[in-house]
C-alpha cells in the first residue's frame, strides 16, 4: 500500500474507534507521548496521552451511539508526518438525544515503526454561513 494509502487508512482506523466507542481501539490509534493533542468541539486543548486518553474515555462512557460519514478526505503525506482534513457527518446519541453535525477535522500523523499513529486531532463545528 503507498504512504498516502497508509495514512487515509489510519485516518479511517481513528473512526472505526470512534464509532465503536472502543477505547482499546482508540489506544491502537493514537501514539502515545506527551506530544499528542486533541481539541474536541468546545473542550480546551488537551494535551500529553493521559488527557487526551481520558477525554475519550468521557466521550465514550457518555455516548450511546455515534456514526460516521466522513466527507472531503484530503491527505497529504511527507517523509515522517501526515495529515487529513476532513468533514466528519456525525449521527450521535449522547443522554438520549439524537444529533446530527457537520465537524471540520484536521488529524495529524506520525510515522512509527509500528505504521501511523495519530498525534494531533482537532475538530471545529461548521458553522452555518450568513
Amino acid at each position: 500500500m503507498s504512504d498516502d494509502g497508509e495514512v487515509v487508512e489510519a485516518n479511517a482506523s481513528f473512526y472505526r474507534a470512534f464509532e465503536t466507542l472502543d477505547i482499546a481501539e482508540m489506544d491502537r490509534v493514537w501514539a502515545h507521548g506527551e506530544h499528542v493533542q486533541c481539541v474536541h468541539p468546545g473542550w480546551p486543548l488537551l494535551s500529553g496521552w493521559d488527557a487526551v486518553r481520558t477525554s475519550w474515555e468521557t466521550i465514550f462512557t457518555n455516548t450511546a451511539e455515534m456514526r460516521f460519514t466522513v466527507s472531503d478526505v484530503h491527505a497529504v503525506v511527507g517523509d515522517e508526518v501526515a495529515w487529513v482534513t476532513c468533514t466528519e457527518n456525525i449521527l450521535s446519541e449522547v443522554a438520549g438525544r439524537v444529533s446530527v453535525t457537520a465537524i471540520l477535522a484536521t488529524n495529524l500523523f506520525e510515522r512509527s515503526a509500528g505504521g501511523w499513529r495519530l498525534v494531533h486531532h482537532h475538530a471545529s463545528h461548521v458553522l452555518a454561513g450568513p
